[in-house]
């Protein structure tokens, strides 16, 4: 962090005990997403509200040496780094979305067809239904994350 931005300790309080209800929150969203209102998007757009939070109050510095527990040498390499990274989670959110549709029509379905299984007995929660729709959300979920923190730490460089 360098020394002419610091952060007043009520923002640092508030971001500590913010950034965990969002992801949270976001994980919630993107587990009922094919039962209820929410999913891949909604999560999505919660994930990137908390790193954006974490990016305005600490910086990429921080991001990087404290959560990501790498060292910096050059911003400008780290900054190219961590959108190579974010777009790699754009690709793969893709293909993973395109992807449970294309099982579906392979399996001799219409496209994005959902299926659902139910694991049952299990200790506490006795039954979990687990459908594709699920893995649809997912990918939605990570080219979400992955385009609008690509857009961030883009315009973040401006």
């Amino acid at each position: 962090m360098s020394l002419d931005r610091q952060p007043t300790v009520i923002a640092r309080t508030v971001t500590r005990a913010v950034v965990p209800l969002i992801l949270l929150t976001a994980i919630g969203l993107l587990l009922q997403g094919h039962n209820l209102p929410g999913g891949g998007f909604i999560a999505g757009v919660l994930t990137v509200t908390a790193f954006a939070l974490i990016y305005i109050i600490y910086g990429l510095d921080y991001l990087e040496t404290e959560l990501l527990d790498r060292t910096t040498t050059d911003s400008e390499e780290t900054e190219s780094n961590i959108i190579r990274e974010y777009a790699e989670v754009f690709a793969l959110g893709l293909v993973l979305a395109a992807g449970s549709g294309i099982a579906a029509i392979l399996l001799g379905y219409p496209f994005l067809t959902q299926a659902v299984v139910f694991v049952e007995p299990l200790p506490i929660y006795h039954e979990l239904e687990v459908a594709s729709a699920l893995v649809f959300d997912i990918g939605v979920y990570g080219v979400v994350v992955g385009a609008l923190l690509t857009i961030l730490a883009v315009v973040g460089e401006e």
